[in-house]
């Protein structure tokens, strides 16, 4: 059955203590306060540095046993090397602790930056190495380097699930035919982002899964979303569900706080209560 995973893009932001998180709640309580309100959480401390196997293992018991972690790729991949080359990096990035998630492994994400175009062969050969079982991600997370010691690393998963992959272009040279063909072609999902206008939004559907970012309605990463934006992204949500399938959608409008509420206001048009924050949030 196709599922409505809905949740925030990262979990410890200071504005959220004392309004989505009760006053005084300890913050190694946050992410399961959190995860109890919501079907998903999108980690993206993993896109800035390499995390550690205990941090996921962690994170995963944290969480009810129902609830999906998405995972955003590191940045060294997408934005320092600008996906060129990468092969040891992106064994050292799945060797970091991912496939302690085992069942609950969400879809990786990979954002690239802006100025990234796109470029049909480097796109490809990114692809080509991208993982699409847990299985894969082990074999190919035996292959990490020195930077990552095998003490840090964890290379062998308990059991084999399917992976899935999204990509986060913010180049217009990326909402074509050719692109969407290409993603559709390795089924990676193109995400689709709102920014208050300020990247593209691109519709088209790459894969069996759809992913959303919802950076800010109004004002990039800050403003909330209106009862109509959020109908409207409710009935939107049913139709991919309608079709059978899987919907991950992700608030990025923390920076005041907006974004948890927003989460708990979506998943209620679409039927979901968890928790009690679900029959206060306000938004």
């Amino acid at each position: 059955m196709a599922r409505a995973l809905v949740g925030v893009s990262g979990w410890r932001y200071p504005s959220w203590r004392g309004d989505f998180y009760p006053k005084g709640l300890p913050q190694r309580l946050e992410l399961t306060y959190a995860a109890e309100r919501m079907t998903s959480i999108e980690v993206n401390g993993s896109f800035y540095s390499l995390q550690r196997p205990s941090s996921y293992a962690a994170w995963r018991d944290a969480v009810p046993e129902d609830v999906v972690l998405a995972i955003k790729g590191g940045r060294y991949i997408t934005h320092l090397k600008s996906l060129r080359d990468v092969r040891t990096p992106l064994a050292n990035f799945l060797a970091s602790g991912v496939l302690a998630l085992g069942e609950q492994l969400g879809p990786l994400l990979w954002q690239l930056p802006a100025r990234l175009h796109f470029d049909r062969d480097r796109l490809a050969s990114f692809f080509e190495l991208l993982p699409r079982t847990t299985a894969e991600a082990a074999l190919l997370a035996a292959a990490h380097d020195e930077k990552l010691p095998d003490e840090r690393s964890l290379t062998t998963c308990a059991v084999d699930v399917p992976v899935r992959h999204a990509l986060e272009p913010r180049h217009a040279s990326f909402d074509t035919d050719e692109a969407r063909a290409l993603c559709a072609e390795y089924g990676v999902a193109v995400v689709i982002a709102d920014s208050a206008g300020k990247w593209p939004v691109m519709h088209d559907a790459t894969s069996d899964f759809r992913y959303v970012r919802l950076h800010g309605e109004t004002e990039l990463y800050a403003s909330g979303y209106t009862d109509e934006s959020l109908d409207r992204w409710a009935d939107i949500c049913r139709g991919w569900l309608g079709e059978g399938h899987d919907v991950h959608v992700y608030f990025d409008n923390d920076i005041r706080g907006h974004a948890p509420h927003d989460a708990v206001r979506l998943l209620d048009r679409l039927g979901i209560r968890r928790g009690e924050q679900a029959c206060g949030a306000s938004g």
